[in-house]
């Protein structure tokens, strides 16, 4: 089974805003925001269905990172580890 590290807490990233050049910070995975029962969802069935055609199989985990100072939002891809 893979794990993504960021969801389970085992590691962070260092992401800089690109405007403001201040850190941003992980907002979670960009799936949680689909909609309000997304959360809930099983994450390989999203996974399917989120238009990223090799994220399942290459476990890749999605990360929406959003910068406090000035609302920049940026998607980040994270490697999934077994």
């Amino acid at each position: 089974m893979y794990i993504c590290p960021l969801c389970n807490g085992f590691d962070t990233k260092r992401i800089i805003c690109r405007n403001c050049q201040n850190e941003l910070i992980d907002s979670g995975k960009v799936s949680d925001y689909y909609d309000d029962y997304s959360a809930y969802m099983e994450i390989d069935e999203l996974k399917v269905e989120n238009g990223h055609p090799d994220d399942w199989k290459n476990h890749i985990c999605f990360h929406l990172f959003s910068c406090p100072t000035c609302g920049h939002d940026e998607i980040v891809s994270v490697q999934e580890n077994e």
